[in-house]
């Protein structure tokens, strides 16, 4: 009965760990419930950036937790950043028990949090529903632990596996559920990556829009307040200033080739400028990766044609492919789902379907690459 009390506890900290999906970034998002004598005392969550941790939160909600367990979905925090360390805090309220469903990856805490609980005294536990609690927060363990955020490839496809119409026009393909669902990606995303070609045949915004999310009110508000940074891919720096990526909407960042001239009409439109050295296929993609990751890029969400897809693909940088399949045909003419010079079956690309889920009338595909 105690293993299953437990267990639901935990259920329950990570709903709550959701609530801040799309406005704890760049801190991961965590919940926590503290529990006295079978009884819910406190709960929270992680608050936007320079807020309360959720362990804070918590023992704030209950003001006295002297004795209590306390189910956190990552390790509390040992280090001093934008707030002071949860362990101490924990140890400071009299909390008797702790159990984290999995470690923090990053260096500064990698299990010290628990060693200082369990210094003071704490029986600590870690490991309760790891894969679920580790699922919430993929990319920030994946900057955390090799230097640069979860990249995820969005694509909306027809049933034969075309992306847009040869003229590039591709709106719209998928009905309005997968169109929900991308802007539930986008606002869970850091950044938003697209290329030059998308933003000129869609003059897209790549913003979250709230009336579009799907989410309560609240929920809805406070992802849109979070909007994720905007990345053009634009080696020749072809973006119009009127553009709307460059709407003021939420911070852009054009990438552009380091020998390019900066026209003065970009910089007064607000854009933010990278210059990025020449790779193989255009600009350097691991160099923009690790660009993103000096900014605290946890999930970066790739939303483009398919050059730059498969561009991602060949360079071993896409994490995940995500394709939104609607059932119709768009013919033999139209443009492929990714870019990829193969001309024999023993070169083709092996994927490892994760997940998959019908949205409306389309489908979702979730993949990943797997790589020997």
């Amino acid at each position: 009965m105690a293993a299953e009390f437990d267990t639901r506890m935990m259920a329950r900290a990570l709903q709550l760990a959701r609530r801040g999906r799309y406005s704890a970034k760049p801190n991961p998002h965590v919940g926590c419930v503290l529990v006295r004598d079978g009884e819910v005392i406190g709960e929270g969550y992680t608050q936007p950036a320079g807020g309360n941790h959720a362990e804070i939160e918590a023992l704030n909600a209950a003001g006295d937790a002297a004795g209590a367990t306390a189910y956190v979905t990552l390790e509390p925090c040992s280090h001093h950043g934008r707030t002071g360390p949860c362990a101490d805090a924990l140890i400071g309220a009299g909390i008797r028990r702790v159990i984290a469903a999995t470690e923090d990856p990053n260096p500064q805490v990698a299990g010290d949090g628990l060693r200082r609980l369990a210094a003071a005294g704490i029986s600590v536990h870690s490991g309760l529903m790891a894969e679920e609690a580790r699922a919430e927060i993929a990319g920030f363990i994946a900057r955390m632990q090799r230097g640069r955020g979860r990249v995820r490839v969005k694509l909306a496809s027809s049933l034969d596996g075309r992306t847009a119409m040869a003229s590039g026009e591709s709106q719209w393909i998928t009905g309005s559920a997968a169109r929900r669902d991308v802007q539930r990606l986008r606002a869970a995303s850091s950044a938003v990556v697209t290329g030059i070609g998308t933003v000129l045949a869609d003059d897209c915004s790549l913003t979250v829009r709230a009336d579009e999310l799907g989410l309560t009110p609240a929920e809805s508000r406070l992802a849109a307040q979070h909007q994720p940074l905007r990345v053009v891919l634009d080696s020749r720096l072809q973006v119009p200033p009127t553009a709307k990526v460059l709407d003021g909407a939420a911070p852009t960042l054009v990438c552009h080739a380091e020998e390019a001239s900066v026209p003065a009409a970009l910089r007064d439109a607000g854009a933010r400028l990278l210059p990025l050295p020449r790779g193989d296929q255009g600009l350097d993609l691991a160099a923009l990766m690790d660009a993103l990751a000096a900014r605290h890029c946890n999930e970066i969400l790739v939303e483009c044609g398919p050059r730059l897809a498969g561009a991602l693909l060949q360079a071993g940088l896409l994490d995940e492919l995500i394709v939104y399949m609607a059932p119709v045909l768009m013919g033999s003419r139209a443009l492929p789902l990714l870019d990829l010079p193969i001309s024999a079956m023993a070169d083709k690309v092996p994927l490892r379907i994760e997940d998959l889920r019908r949205l409306g009338q389309d489908w979702r595909i979730t993949a990943v690459p797997v790589r020997s």
